[in-house]
């Protein structure tokens, strides 16, 4: 098993001081840019809902110390990402985000949310670039690079762009079914994986690429992959089909997968090494972690109760990952 230790609840969103109103609350799927002197969290936030109870989601960051990632430097005073123009894939929201280096820019790989009547919502998956360090983003085009499919008809997200070599990864959420469970719909997805030459035109992999631990039914969201000591190592986030969201046992866990070259992995979610928390932010649920690598220590960020609605919060891994 590996050991994380937790060091707290990192980014609370109701203690921004001066937050815009577009940041009302949320901190949600979490990622990591390094820069020299600080190290630059995206995560997705929401303004108050409209009259209708609907929400929209956007972008936005907070820079840390990086000598001491509790201290926040600044903070985005604006979303990151345009919401998309009337009609488009996202129009409503982009979250989840995932973003990488690539040359002097940075490139981002984004959720694009559109609102439905039969069921709540549908989500594809699109591309932006910064040129400017990361502060604002600009759209490839309106539309998405990977959405629904013969093999994935719906509810394409979770996105986590990685690079190996010459080969550029996507790993992300494709969903399977929805079903209507306590007269609401729930959706089921399952992790997937595309390989690209340019990032950008994805070849998928057409398969779901881990087990299921929980049947048919279960949830599975947020691959986030390591290359770390001739392994690629994947955290993500599982869940019950129905009465997940304030049933402690039914809720998002974090898992544990493992490959040796990114298109068979190996589940093991006892390795996993964090769970909830006694009590406190994340005593409910632990969800969509993110790892990565600072100055030689690998660190956790992840979401607690109600998906992010109280922030986002740091673990430090004891050890190494074999």
């Amino acid at each position: 098993m590996f050991r994380w230790n937790k060091l707290g609840l990192l980014l609370d969103p109701s203690k921004i001081a001066g937050k815009p109103e577009w940041f009302n609350e949320f901190a949600q799927a979490p990622n990591t840019i390094l820069f020299d002197t600080f190290v630059r969290v995206y995560f997705c936030c929401r303004p108050k809902a409209d009259e209708a109870g609907q929400y929209v989601s956007y972008c936005a960051y907070a820079d840390l110390n990086r000598d001491n990632l509790f201290d926040i430097v600044n903070v985005a005073r604006e979303p990151v990402l345009a919401l998309g123009e009337l009609g488009t894939f996202d129009e409503f929201g982009t979250y989840p985000v995932s973003t990488i280096r690539d040359g002097a820019d940075i490139l981002a790989c984004y959720g694009g949310w559109t609102r439905c009547e039969s069921v709540p919502f549908n989500v594809s998956l699109g591309m932006a670039r910064s040129t400017d360090g990361g502060t604002t983003f600009v759209k490839l085009g309106p539309g998405p690079v990977l959405s629904h499919s013969l093999d994935e008809p719906f509810v394409v997200t979770s996105p986590k762009i990685r690079k190996y070599g010459d080969t550029w990864y996507l790993a992300y959420t494709a969903g399977r079914k929805w079903m209507i469970a306590d007269g609401r719909p729930e959706v089921i997805y399952k992790l997937r994986m595309a390989h690209s030459a340019d990032g950008i035109n994805w070849v998928r992999l057409n398969r779901d690429i881990i087990a299921d631990r929980l049947g048919e039914l279960e949830a599975q969201a947020c691959p986030d992959i390591l290359f770390w000591n001739g392994r690629y190592h994947m955290f993500f986030c599982y869940r019950q089909a129905t009465d997940f969201r304030f049933s402690r046992d039914r809720t998002y866990r974090i898992g544990y997968a493992s490959s040796t070259d990114m298109l068979h992995w190996v589940r093991d979610d006892s390795k996993a090494g964090i769970d909830v928390s006694d009590e406190g932010w994340d005593s409910e649920m632990v969800a969509y972690p993110h790892v990565f690598e600072l100055d030689g220590t690998i660190y956790m960020l992840y979401l607690g109760n109600q998906v992010g609605r109280y922030g986002f919060g740091l673990a430090r891994l004891e050890g190494t990952l074999d």
